[in-house]
C-alpha cells in the first residue's frame, strides 16, 4: 500500500513539472579568490553542470556558439596578467552543424583568470559570461559577477568567496518576482526611440497567462525505445540469415525429443532463449564498461574514429557481398560445444546459446556492429544494453514460440537462396552508412571530397544497384541461378528504385528532408537552385510590435541564437514547409530576437531581477532578458504567438520538427486572434 500510495504521489508530481516555467538553471557557478604571493592572485570559476549539457571552452573561431570571456568592469591597485585559462578535461569534437571543431567541458568546467597585484590594496569587479547547451536547446550567454578586494600583503590579503548562479531562475521565484523584474528604472526605460512614446506595456509579464494554454515542454526523449526498436529490427534480420535460420528446427527438435517430458522441452527452449537475452546484453554492458559513456559519444563525433567506422562497415559490407568470411576463430566454438555436452542443467544450456552466438557471427556480427557505432551516438550508459536488448529478443524469440509451437515448425519456409539476398540487400544499408561516418571525417578535414551533391550521386548509384539486385539483374557469388523475380523482391526493388529516383532532385538544392540527418550540410552544396526559406520582418522587439498594431496582425517572437544548432534544424525542416511558411509570412508579423547578439546598447540598461540589480550591456541581454522577464522561459529555440498588445495566443513551442504540430500551433495562434477581434 505504501508503494502504490508513493509512486502515485511521484506521478502527480511528474505531472505537474509540466506547468512550470521553462526557466532552466543547469549550471552553477562558484567563484573563489585564490592569492598565489604579495604580488599576484586568481580567480577562479568552478562550474557543476548537469547531465546532458556541456559549457563552451575559450577562444572558440568566429561563427561558432558562446565563447567563455572574462569581463571587468572595474579595477583598481591590479592588472590582468594574460587571457581566461580553462583547466580540467576539456573535449574537443567536430561538429557538423557548425562544421568546426569546438571545445568544451561537461559534468565540471573551471576557468581562472591572472592578475598582478600593483598597490596595496586592489579592487577588481566584472562577470564571467559563458555559453551553454545540450542536445534540443542552448542557454542564452549567461554572466557570473564577481566582486574582489583585498590588500597586497599575503599574510593580510582577504580571500573571499562568493556563490553565484548562472543567471537563470526558478519558475517560482520569476512568478513572485514579475513586479521586480520589470522596475526598469527611469535612465533605462525601453522606448523605440527618444521622439516615441514609451511601449514598456508590452514588456508586461504574462507567464500566468501563457501558462493557462498549457505550457509546451521540450520534446521527450523516444532514443531509448528508438535504440530498443533498431535492436529488435536488427534482430530480426539476423534471424533470416544462412548463420541462424537453418539453426532453429535443430535447435527446437533438440529440446523436444532430449526430454521426454514436453514441459521440460518447453523450459529448456525458454531458458535457452533467455541465455542468449544475457549474452547479449551482457555485451551491451561490456562496451559500455570498457570504453565509457562518453567515450563513446566523443568517438561517434572523432574524425579519426568515423573514418574506422567507415571502414569497418565497408568490410562488413564486403563480407555480405560474399568477398569473404568474417568467423571466430572455430576452436573457440567447439572448445563451448564440447564443454555443453560435459555439463548438464542450466550450464549446458547457456554454454549452447553461447555457442549459436559464436557460430552466427559471420551474419550476426555487421548487424551488432552497426547497432552499437549507432547507439554510440546517445552517450546513454545503458545504451547498447537496450539495443542488444532488442536483438536478443528478437533473435531468442522464434527458438522459443516454436518449442511452445512444435506444429508451426512445418510451416517454416525451407533455407535457400533468399537468405542470401537478405545477406546482400544489408551489405548495400552498410554501404551507404559508411558514407555518412565518412562524411563526419571529410567536413573536419575540409577535404571537401564528399560535398553533399557528391553523397546524394553516391547515394543514388547505392540503391539504383541494390534495386537492380533485386530484379535479379546483378549475382554475386553465393547468389543460385534462378532468374526468377519473387513478389517481395520486385516491391523491395520498387521501393528501393524509387527511393533513389527521390534523391535526383537534392543534386540541384532541394530539401530531401527523409535524409537530412544523413546528408552533408546544404552549405556544402556548390548548385542550389532552391529557394523557400522564411526570413523575419523585424529583429527588434519594440518596432516589430509597433508595426504588428498598426496593420492590424498577430506576432510571432522567435527567440533564437546565432549558437543555436536546433534553431537552424527548425528553420530547415520547419519554416521551409509551405503550410508554414505561408502561415509565417502572410498571417503574422516574424520577429527574431538573437539572445547571443554582441551589439552593445547605446547604454547600460539597470534592471531588478529577483531582488538583485543586474546590467544589460548588449542587444542580445535585452531580448534575453525580454524571455526570462515576460514568459519565464531562457532556453532556445524558444516561439511564442502574442497579439499586437502582447499578450499570448497559445501556449508555446521548442524544439520539435512535427511540421503537423507546428502547423497546428500557428492555426490555433491565428483563430484565438480572430477570436479576440
Amino acid at each position: 500500500m505504501k508503494k502504490k500510495f508513493l509512486l502515485s504521489c511521484l506521478l502527480i508530481i511528474m505531472a505537474w513539472l509540466p506547468s512550470f516555467a521553462q526557466i532552466q538553471e543547469p549550471v552553477k557557478f562558484k567563484t573563489e579568490l585564490k592569492t598565489i604571493s604579495d604580488t599576484e592572485a586568481q580567480i577562479v570559476f568552478t562550474g557543476n553542470i548537469d547531465a546532458g549539457w556541456h559549457v563552451y571552452s575559450t577562444d572558440l573561431p568566429s561563427g561558432g556558439p558562446i565563447s567563455a570571456t572574462f569581463n571587468v568592469e572595474k579595477i583598481q591597485g591590479a592588472e590582468l596578467m594574460g587571457k581566461l585559462t580553462p583547466q580540467g578535461k576539456e573535449i574537443e569534437n567536430f561538429d557538423k552543424v557548425f562544421e568546426m571543431k569546438l571545445r568544451y567541458f561537461e559534468n565540471t568546467a573551471t576557468f581562472v583568470q591572472k592578475f598582478k597585484i600593483t598597490d596595496a590594496s586592489y579592487q577588481i569587479e566584472g562577470y564571467l559570461e559563458y555559453g551553454a547547451c545540450n542536445d534540443e536547446n542552448c542557454l542564452p550567454p549567461t554572466e557570473v559577477p564577481f566582486s574582489f578586494s583585498g590588500k597586497g600583503n599575503a599574510a593580510t590579503a582577504t580571500v573571499a568567496t562568493s556563490e553565484t548562479k548562472a543567471e537563470t531562475v526558478n519558475q517560482p521565484a520569476a512568478e513572485n518576482s514579475v513586479a521586480e523584474a520589470t522596475a526598469i528604472d527611469s535612465a533605462a526605460t525601453v522606448a523605440l526611440s527618444d521622439n516615441e512614446t514609451s511601449v514598456q506595456d508590452y514588456w508586461t509579464p504574462v507567464i500566468k497567462e501563457l501558462n493557462s494554454y498549457g505550457e509546451t515542454t521540450s520534446q521527450q526523449d523516444r532514443s531509448w525505445i528508438y535504440i530498443f526498436f533498431a535492436g529488435f529490427i536488427g534482430g530480426l534480420l539476423a534471424l533470416f540469415t544462412p548463420c541462424v535460420w537453418p539453426i532453429i528446427p535443430m535447435t527446437v527438435s533438440f529440446f523436444l525429443k532430449r526430454s521426454k517430458d514436453k514441459k521440460k522441452g518447453i523450459r529448456d527452449a525458454w531458458t535457452y532463449g533467455a541465455s542468449i537475452v544475457v549474452i547479449y546484453v551482457a555485451l551491451g554492458l561490456a562496451i559500455t564498461l570498457i570504453f565509457g559513456a562518453s567515450a563513446l559519444n566523443a568517438l561517434s563525433t572523432n574524425a579519426v574514429f568515423n573514418i574506422l567506422f567507415c571502414l569497418m562497415l565497408i568490410i562488413f559490407a564486403a563480407s555480405f557481398f560474399g568477398a569473404f568470411e568474417l568467423t571466430l576463430p572455430s576452436k573457440w566454438s567447439n572448445a563451448v560445444d564440447s564443454k555443453a555436452e560435459q555439463t548438464s542443467g542450466l550450464l549446458s544450456i547457456f554454454l549452447m546459446a553461447f555457442t549459436l552466438s559464436l557460430v552466427s557471427f559471420s551474419c550476426t556480427g555487421p548487424i551488432i556492429g552497426f547497432l552499437l557505432v549507432e547507439v554510440s551516438t546517445t552517450g546513454s550508459v545503458i545504451a547498447p544494453a537496450i539495443g542488444m536488448l532488442g536483438f536478443a529478443i528478437a533473435l531468442a524469440l522464434p527458438f522459443t514460440l516454436f518449442a511452445m509451437f512444435p506444429s508451426w515448425l512445418k510451416s517454416m519456409p525451407k533455407s535457400g537462396g533468399w537468405m542470401n539476398v537478405i545477406k546482400v540487400t544489408l551489405g548495400f544499408l552498410e554501404l551507404a552508412f559508411a558514407l555518412k561516418f565518412l562524411s563526419v571525417a571529410d567536413l573536419a578535414y575540409g577535404w571537401r571530397i564528399l560535398d553533399r551533391e557528391t553523397f546524394l550521386a553516391l547515394w543514388i548509384v547505392i540503391f539504383g544497384l541494390l534495386g537492380f539486385y533485386l530484379l535479379g539483374k546483378i549475382k554475386f557469388p553465393h547468389d543460385d541461378d534462378d532468374n526468377t523475380t519473387s513478389v517481395p523482391r520486385f516491391f523491395m526493388a520498387l521501393i528501393s528504385l524509387a527511393f533513389a529516383v527521390y534523391m535526383v532532385p537534392g543534386l540541384w538544392g532541394a530539401p530531401l528532408k527523409a535524409v537530412s540527418a544523413f546528408a552533408p550540410p546544404m552549405t556544402t552544396q556548390d548548385f542550389n537552385l532552391y529557394n523557400n526559406e522564411v526570413h523575419a520582418k523585424f529583429d527588434d522587439y519594440d518596432a516589430g510590435m509597433e508595426y504588428a498594431k498598426r496593420n492590424g496582425k498577430p506576432v510571432m517572437l522567435d527567440f533564437t541564437g546565432y549558437g543555436c544548432v536546433n534553431c537552424r534544424k527548425m528553420e530547415a525542416a520547419v519554416w521551409t514547409d509551405p503550410k508554414v511558411s505561408k502561415l509565417m509570412t502572410d498571417d503574422y508579423v516574424l520577429i527574431t530576437l538573437y539572445v547571443d547578439n554582441k551589439e552593445p546598447l547605446p547604454e547600460h540598461i539597470k534592471v531588478m531581477e529577483n531582488g538583485k540589480e543586474r546590467t544589460l550591456r548588449t542587444v542580445g541581454d535585452k531580448w534575453s532578458y525580454l524571455q526570462r522577464s515576460k514568459f519565464g522561459a531562457n532556453a532556445q529555440p524558444f516561439y511564442v504567438l502574442i497579439d499586437n498588445e502582447g499578450k499570448p495566443l497559445n501556449k508555446s513551442y521548442s524544439y520539435d520538427e512535427d511540421i503537423d504540430k507546428y502547423v497546428d500551433f500557428l492555426q490555433t495562434g491565428l483563430d484565438n486572434y480572430k477570436k479576440e477581434k
